[in-house]
Formats: structure tokens, C-alpha cells, sequence
């Protein structure tokens, strides 16, 4: 394996608003390499384990009911400091702070309707994949095009 992985999921409100593409897009230019991906439904169950660090939080159950209202995209990528790059295409968490150019400041505008989660460090990274994917689904392919970034 090249570099190191991290865990995204583009939340309901991306799929409703077709954005899914574009999200892809942005983390491909970045020059990072997809190394699995899966259309699903998240259970309560998932999703509570998810977001178990969150549990006893006023925000919550609305992280859990938003994350479950309808199908996600669960994605892993792959890439020298990954979890980094990743983080920095996506932007802030609050979309007042995200910054134009990334996803969230180009595409979210509520918090609690944030459009994409990513994993914050390389533990986390682990932990989520962990959660999401089994090691079959992952597929690390031979990237040629990584030699020109």
C-alpha cells in the first residue's frame, strides 16, 4: 500500500442534490486514489457506533437521524498524508469557516446538514474503515498517475 487511507461519506443531502460526482472529482484531482467505495443505507446501529464519540451530545440524535434519512456514500482513499489532504479538500466542519474552493464551503451552508464527513486523523481513519468496509471490499490498485503528483 502507498501512503495512508481515509475514511469519507458523502451524507444524504449530497446524493439528493446529485453532487456525488463532483465530491469525487475533487478528492480524484487532489490526486488521491479511490480504493473503495459502497452506495448504503446506514442502520441506527451503524451509525450509532459511528458516532459513539458524539453520545450524551446535544447534537446527537440529529447526527443519527440525519446520517440514516436516506442512503450515503462510504468511500476510502489513499494517498500520502492522506487524512490531511482529504480534510483540507473538504474544508471546515462549520461551512461559515470552509473556505471557498473547498466542498463544504462550495456546497454546505448548514452544519447540521453537513454534506461529507472525513475521517480527523489516521485513528479515526482506521476505526471508520473498520466500521464500513471489510479488507476484501478494499481494492489498492496499481496507480500510475500517482508518479505525476
Amino acid at each position: 500500500m502507498n501512503g495512508t487511507r481515509c475514511f469519507t461519506m458523502c451524507k444524504p443531502g449530497v446524493l439528493n442534490r446529485r453532487l456525488v460526482g463532483q465530491v469525487i472529482s475533487r478528492l480524484e484531482n487532489k490526486g488521491l486514489k479511490l480504493v473503495g467505495l459502497k452506495l448504503m443505507q446506514i442502520s441506527p446501529e451503524l451509525a450509532a457506533k459511528h458516532y459513539a464519540e458524539h453520545k450524551g451530545k446535544s447534537f446527537y440524535d440529529e447526527l443519527v437521524s440525519y446520517i440514516t434519512s436516506g442512503p450515503v456514500v462510504a468511500m476510502v482513499w489513499q494517498g500520502d498524508d492522506c487524512v490531511t489532504l482529504v480534510r483540507k479538500v473538504v474544508g471546515a466542519t462549520k461551512p461559515s469557516e470552509a473556505q471557498p474552493g473547498t466542498i463544504r464551503g462550495d456546497f454546505c451552508s448548514h452544519t447540521n446538514h453537513n454534506i461529507i464527513h472525513a475521517s480527523d486523523s489516521d485513528e479515526s481513519a482506521e476505526r471508520e474503515i473498520n466500521l464500513f468496509f471489510k479488507p476484501e471490499e478494499l481494492i489498492d490498485w496499481r496507480d500510475e498517475a500517482s508518479l505525476w503528483y
